[in-house]
């Protein structure tokens, strides 16, 4: 996320709670921290690791950013 006011910026960002929202908290009742974590940790791991995003390309964020790094060694 970025500076106050600088909506396009935090686009990326917005997208990302709004499906977090979408698909785990309003699916579910989250009654503690505890609870939470144990359904929000997995599903993080599914959105960094498998699946695919828009603005990478169609590729999982790992993938582009391992992609990127490699792209930016050589």
């Amino acid at each position: 996320m970025s500076r106050a006011g600088s909506c396009l910026d935090n686009a990326v960002a917005e997208s990302f709670f709004a499906t977090l929202k979408t698909e785990v908290v309003y699916r579910t009742v989250l009654a503690s921290r505890s609870s939470a974590r144990r359904r929000i940790v997995p599903w993080l791991d599914r959105y960094n690791r498998t699946r695919r995003h828009s603005y990478c390309g169609l590729q999982a964020p790992i993938t582009y950013e391992t992609l990127t790094r490699v792209a930016a060694a050589a």
